[in-house]
């Protein structure tokens, strides 16, 4: 199998990434992909050298906040040869990244819609980064008319990366992060059995080289959830 795999360093807030950052040499971890989205500089800078200390090799995709810095682009690239950003479709406008040596290795993530913002955005970088279960839950389950040209965008769009979270079956009740407005989902970055990813069975013909799995469990779990993921796939082929 070429598709590569990657357990992912989350650090939204019931992801414990100083945890995850001390399994890297427990469990001989080399790659993975990261996901520092919900850190601060200081943060970012106090997990930057905590990788540097561990074993970790090489990081092939990062997802970016709005505001980092260029600096941070570099160092992923330059120390652990970063081959994919990925940027919400939303932050594009404000955001300085599209002007950037870097924008033929950014893609665009969908997301509640594929609206004019996403379409915008996907036309200013490298393509797209299908969040699997975002298609799945806002996509089929919620069934937003928007997703119905979604397809068609993959067919013309390179697709350079993606994430792979799981798929409950109760809707769990939060507030949307770009109004406030109380939202349903289905989505989660945590799963609590394997049988959560089986939705991605619909999508293995749309994978990319890079799938990087997106979810808050300890590296233990995810390791898991990448054997049952390449199971799938293999299935499939």
């Amino acid at each position: 199998m070429t598709k590569k795999i990657l357990l992912g360093l989350t650090t939204t807030p019931d992801s414990d990434w100083h945890e995850k950052i001390r399994e890297i040499d427990e469990l001989g971890i080399k790659e993975l992909a990261l996901f520092p989205t919900f850190l601060k500089l200081d943060e970012r800078k106090e997990l930057y050298g905590l990788l540097e200390a561990t074993g970790l090799e090489t990081i092939p995709h990062v997802h970016l906040r709005d505001n980092m810095e260029m600096w941070e682009l570099d160092y992923f690239v330059d120390r652990y040869k970063t081959k994919a950003f990925n940027i919400h479709s939303h932050q594009v406008v404000a955001n300085h990244y599209k002007e950037s040596k870097y924008v033929d290795m950014i893609y665009v993530e969908n997301h509640y819609h594929i609206d004019d913002d996403f379409m915008y955005a996907i036309s200013l970088y490298a393509g797209v980064c299908p969040d699997f279960s975002h298609w799945e839950d806002y996509g089929v389950i919620q069934q937003s008319d928007s997703y119905n040209r979604f397809p068609e965008i993959l067919k013309t769009k390179k697709i350079g990366c993606c994430h792979v979270s799981a798929m409950r079956d109760y809707p769990i009740v939060l507030k949307n992060y770009l109004n406030g407005e109380e939202v349903k989902v289905y989505g989660w970055h945590k799963f609590e059995k394997l049988s959560e990813l089986d939705y991605l069975k619909k999508y293995l013909g749309y994978l990319p080289d890079l799938i990087s799995i997106e979810l808050e469990n300890s590296f233990k779990e995810q390791i898991l959830a990448r054997d049952y993921i390449i199971n799938m796939i293999k299935k499939y082929e």
